[in-house]
């Protein structure tokens, strides 16, 4: 019996030992407590504030909410759309925290949490970019702790914020988006194409009326392309966070910037291309790619090569939301990325 108890007990020594990082919060009262310590001043608000964001047209406040606090690593996410909302980034709140990373959900300026004006003027790449450097000076964000990753069009705004401002980033993360809009809209009709004729000829029919907000071309585009490229599960049983998010799209700036449809691309980003300036973003960086994603997978394999010091996570199982339908390749391969660029700038 003493030398079953004497084996336990070497066995949990060495687990704890192999487990354990000493900034997590999960292994002390005292670093729970830190981390948890969101160092609000006056009524504590959960996390969340309000950040002041001028433009030539005005100043204007978009949201933001804070989790953890962890001073090497602090993590801004930038949501896709554009003009989706942070929500359908919500599953990110499942898995940061156990690792003890800080890190900051964040609705750009027209979606749903943050002011909407209807100025047209503010819907430029150049204007969304500077908003995103003045988001990381209110929140204290440094090159020794700022990782920033972007997902879908958040992806776009984080390679133009790398561009200008890598300096003060420390890791930066691409996932599921391609470095070019007209090779995205190219592969996009690949996947079209593949789908039964009957259906593209239906698709062909409304989009030459430009009937794109009929509810029988909404739906057939959501059954028959987004449950298996977008999110690979029936629209039922997606996830509340991604529903909420799509019900919560500010449309006239979705349209303005990305195009009437996932089929017709256009507007602000219709020429939209950085894939020659790849070799110019010089920090470790992430490309997320998924099997099934509406962005051709080895494409994004083809940007890791591209960067100086890029890495690639493939999700077999995944689409263009592979942090809900591929988790399990997804967020291990983003937490160990993270760690890893933590540890070699010690």
């Amino acid at each position: 019996m003493k030398k079953v108890y004497l084996i336990y007990i070497l066995f949990a020594t060495m687990f704890f030992s192999c487990n354990e990082r000493p900034d997590s919060p999960k292994h002390s009262k005292n670093t729970l407590s830190t981390y948890f310590d969101l160092q609000e001043e006056g009524i504590k608000s959960g996390g969340v504030k309000m950040i002041p964001i001028k433009t030539s047209v005005g100043t204007f406040k978009v949201w933001t909410k804070r989790f953890g606090n962890n001073p090497r690593i602090k993590i801004l996410i930038l949501h896709g759309g554009p003009a989706l909302t942070h929500e359908y980034l919500e599953s990110f709140e499942s898995y940061f925290p156990g690792e003890g990373f800080e890190f900051y959900e964040y609705d750009q300026l027209g979606s749903y949490y943050s002011d909407q004006p209807k100025d047209s003027v503010l819907w430029t790449l150049d204007r969304f970019t500077d908003e995103v450097e003045q988001v990381r000076k209110a929140l204290g964000l440094t090159k020794d702790n700022f990782f920033l990753l972007g997902q879908s069009w958040g992806g776009i705004l984080a390679m133009e914020y790398a561009l200008k401002y890598q300096q003060n980033v420390k890791g930066l993360i691409i996932s599921n988006m391609m470095a070019s809009y007209p090779k995205y809209g190219a592969y996009n009709e690949k996947l079209r194409q593949e789908l039964r004729k009957s259906l593209v000829d239906s698709l062909v029919a409304f989009e030459q009326k430009g009937d794109f907000h009929n509810p029988v071309y909404q739906q057939l585009v959501t059954t028959e392309f987004y449950c298996k490229h977008i999110c690979r599960m029936p629209e039922a049983q997606w996830p509340e966070p991604i529903q909420r998010s799509f019900k919560n799209i500010n449309q006239p700036v979705y349209e303005l910037i990305q195009g009437p449809s996932e089929f017709v691309p256009g507007g602000l980003l219709k020429n939209w291309d950085r894939e020659h300036d790849l070799k110019n973003i010089t920090v470790p960086t992430l490309m997320i790619g998924a099997h099934y994603d509406s962005m051709d997978p080895e494409y994004m394999k083809l940007m890791s090569t591209l960067v100086p010091n890029g890495e690639y996570l493939y999700c077999p199982d995944g689409s263009h939301l592979c942090m809900w339908d591929d988790q399990q390749h997804y967020f291990p391969g983003v937490i160990n990325f993270i760690n890893k660029v933590d540890q070699s700038k010690k």
